[in-house]
């Protein structure tokens, strides 16, 4: 994926990306509306984006993690709205950088949890988001750690660090 794809992909997935954020956090749920907007995006936006063999491609990368987060879900590994989500990201990743995908997600993660697990011990932080479900939930929103992953790898690839 070129730089200018990434950053074209980036203007249309971070307004949706912060929504599920934020819902996740707020009730804990991705809604599926955004799944099905995310999955919109790549359908109007990639072949315009991508050279279309690859545009093709990648919908198969959308069948695969959905397959896969089926099991996990049916496994109780992930939830519903956090596998579906993750399918609908699938087609904005290039399958060569795997290798870099997968340590970035680690990281966001672990940054997102720490963050998230700080902001619920701050007063100010619940005192400006009270009515949050997230701060008294055991579970953690992973639609905040799935978000982060999405942005920060069409960033990194927009700045053609990736």
């Amino acid at each position: 994926m070129s730089p200018a794809s990434a950053l074209v992909f980036l203007v249309f997935v971070l307004p949706v990306a912060l929504w599920v954020a934020w819902s996740d956090m707020k009730v804990m749920k991705i809604p599926n509306k955004s799944v099905l907007l995310l999955a919109g995006v790549f359908a109007v936006v990639g072949p315009f984006a991508l050279p279309f063999t690859d545009y093709l491609w990648h919908w198969t990368y959308l069948a695969v993690v959905l397959a896969i987060g089926f099991v996990a879900n049916a496994a109780r590994m992930v939830g519903a709205g956090d596998a579906k989500y993750a399918a609908a990201m699938a087609p904005f990743f290039a399958k060569s950088d795997l290798r870099l995908i997968l340590p970035l997600f680690a990281a966001v993660l672990l940054g997102a949890f720490t963050a998230h697990r700080i902001a619920r011990l701050t007063p100010p932080f619940r005192r400006a988001a009270p009515d949050w479900q997230s701060w008294a939930n055991a579970d953690f929103p992973m639609g905040l750690a799935l978000s982060g992953t999405l942005v920060f790898y069409l960033a990194l690839k927009a700045l053609a660090f990736l």
